[in-house]
């Protein structure tokens, strides 16, 4: 089941860096914005719009998946890790600079990820003992 947990974690992260990424992609090639069907038209010219469709798609029915297996509050934290990944990928990208207070609140996202598997592992063993103990 922990190999299940690793690997459907590591594909939302994929698939919601992609969508994240490629989105961004399509905002800069799209440039200048305009409220006009030229505007639309170089929005759909551009592969990264489908490429980010494809994240977002991915991503959805990775989740839906783990949802059906994993405890609802790690994962929902562990989802949230996807703005680590993209600050990383955006630096690397788009050369955005990563500041001090993004990576403080990046250890402080990795951080609250790290109690809540702890936390969610502790409440299971005590329900397993008291299961054990009971009649």
């Amino acid at each position: 089941m922990r190999k299940f947990y690793l690997i459907g974690f590591a594909l939302l992260l994929l698939f919601d860096t992609i969508g994240q990424s490629s989105f961004k992609l399509t905002a800069i090639h799209a440039q200048p914005l305009q409220a006009n069907i030229e505007w639309i038209a170089r929005v759909f010219a551009k592969p990264w719009v489908y490429i980010a469709i494809f994240g977002y798609i991915g991503a959805f029915f990775t989740w839906m998946i783990l949802l059906k297996k994993a405890p609802v509050g790690p994962a929902f934290a562990a989802s949230h890790l996807e703005v680590v990944t993209v600050m990383l990928v955006s630096a690397f990208l788009f050369h955005e600079h990563i500041t001090v207070i993004r990576i403080i609140g990046a250890i402080f996202i990795v951080a609250g990820i790290i109690f809540l598997a702890f936390a969610e592992k502790e409440l299971v063993q005590t329900d397993i003992s008291k299961n054990q103990e009971a009649p």
